[in-house]
């Protein structure tokens, strides 16, 4: 195919040559149409001519020979006739009777066919100020008319000239010649100069190009293209370049942590694991030993199991792989079932667990997900919350919406780490999340995020820090509470819009 820059140049030739054959079409068709009027003018201006000398020269002796004799012809006298002899084109004189008085030489050279059709299309003239085109083997004439009136005995009537038509061909004919040799050294510098416009257009995209070319890596993505002012669509082009390449730059960064994250969170279990594999199968090891070896070994087996399941969650969500069940679900039932559950946790935990508040609402979703975006969001909450404290989890209703929260009066969290709690592997406080009971993957709220947006939904989060946090799963109903209309279905795969990332 070439490069653009050919491809431009070959377009704007085509276009080039279009353009000069409908303007050299054009220049021939109203030269040629310029020519005829220039024919008929002639053609006109001689008839009036011929006229005129008859009307002067008439008084002459001998001008017109009209004789009675039947033997003696009547015709023009010599001395009209050397005046009508320095027009050059074809000249016919009729008298009232449609008798030929005069020919001119031109005219009486012509083949006897050609000469014949021509004083026929003349005889046939009966308007005077028009013109008749005549069309003969040698030529092509343009014919003019003039009638002249005399007081009495009407000794010449009607008065012809014909005009060839060459001129009229001719003149196109030179302009054509003139393009043929004039056009292939216009095309041939037009493309020339279109090529040289055409390269410096695209000289600041090649350099866009050399620039692109230089990011080959994700080690060379905090480079960002430069902006000139190389023209509005190639600023824009630079513009969005710069947005993907940043956009690049943040999901590489997002990979190197997640693989660091997910490298980390693997290699401490993985030793701890092989540590109590060795320490049982050592020989010196007591029985009871031994088994609380094993015991440790597969509670890490249990951890591990646990970090590869959340990631191949999100992994088939984040491919849209993950089906999510289509099915009515009666919202208060499941929330009532997950308090039963957050209060056995809670009183191991010393954490007071409120539910007040719990209306009736019925949602269209996958009631296992459900359940673990809400026993997630429990979870945490009396994980964060230290002994004494109080988690208040409620469902109500916001127009047609049904949002459960979770709120607990633990550590909370600090504004700048709010906008990175849904990510993958991030603890707001690693040190805090370190602790043996409150240890975790990271990957809990990026699979509550997950669930809430696959259901039509979203997860949101206020907290201050010390002060404890409030998280809220909004849901679309699936019956609206005051017109009874089912709403849109929600999204039923893991493609659902803002998939945690």
């Amino acid at each position: 195919m070439g490069s653009i820059r050919t491809r431009i140049t070959m377009a704007f030739a085509g276009a080039f040559i279009a353009s000069l054959v409908l303007f050299a079409l054009a220049v021939l068709m109203a030269r040629r149409q310029t020519a005829m009027r220039e024919v008929i003018g002639r053609a006109t201006t001689e008839v009036e001519q011929v006229m005129m000398l008859i009307e002067r020269r008439s008084s002459l002796p001998d001008a017109v020979r009209i004789d009675s004799d039947s033997l003696i012809m009547p015709g023009v006298g010599n001395p009209l006739r050397r005046f009508l002899e320095i027009f050059d084109d074809y000249v016919l004189i009729l008298d009232v009777t449609d008798y030929e008085l005069y020919s001119s030489r031109r005219l009486a050279a012509l083949p006897l066919a050609d000469r014949e059709r021509l004083t026929a299309a003349a005889r046939a003239m009966t308007e005077t100020g028009k013109v008749a085109r005549v069309r003969l083997r040698s030529d092509d004439v343009v014919i003019a008319m003039r009638v002249r009136y005399l007081e009495g005995e009407s000794s010449i009537h009607r008065v012809f000239v014909a005009v060839s038509e060459r001129p009229a061909r001719l003149a196109p004919r030179d302009l054509v010649a003139t393009m043929l040799l004039v056009g292939p050294l216009l095309i041939c510098l037009s493309v020339g100069w279109a090529y040289l416009i055409a390269g410096r257009a695209f000289r600041p995209l090649d350099r866009m190009v050399d620039q692109v070319t230089a990011i080959t890596d994700g080690r060379s993505l905090h480079r960002r293209l430069a902006i000139g002012s190389a023209g509005t669509e190639l600023v824009r082009l630079a513009v969005k370049l710069n947005e993907m390449i940043e956009r690049l730059e943040t999901s590489f960064g997002a990979l190197r942590r997640f693989t660091a994250d997910a490298s980390h969170e693997l290699k401490t279990p993985l030793a701890v694991l092989r540590a109590d594999v060795e320490r049982a199968m050592s020989p010196t090891t007591r029985r009871d030993e031994r088994a609380i070896a094993l015991e440790e070994a597969l509670e890490q087996v249990t951890r591990m199991a646990e970090l590869v399941n959340s990631l191949l969650t999100l992994a088939r969500a984040d491919e849209g792989r993950l089906e999510v069940v289509q099915d009515a679900i009666v919202l208060d039932d499941l929330a009532r079932e997950v308090v039963e559950t957050a209060r056995l946790l809670g009183e191991e935990a010393g954490v007071h667990i409120d539910a007040s508040e719990i209306v009736g609402a019925e949602v269209r979703g996958d009631l296992m997900r459900l359940r673990q975006l809400f026993l997630n969001l429990v979870t945490n909450a009396i994980k964060y919350t230290p002994r004494g404290g109080t988690v208040t989890i409620s469902l109500i209703l916001v127009g047609t919406e049904a949002h459960f929260s979770v709120r607990d009066t633990g550590i909370g969290i600090a504004a700048a780490d709010l906008p990175y709690i849904f990510d993958r592997f991030w603890r707001a406080d690693r040190s805090r999340s370190r602790a043996a009971e409150r240890g975790g993957f990271g990957l809990g709220l990026a699979i509550c995020q997950w669930i809430a947006h696959a259901h039509g939904g979203s997860l949101t989060v206020q907290s201050r820090l010390g002060r404890g946090s409030v998280f809220t799963a909004q849901l679309p109903l699936a019956v609206a509470p005051e017109t009874g209309e089912s709403d849109p279905p929600v999204p039923s795969r893991g493609q659902a819009a803002g998939s945690p990332g």
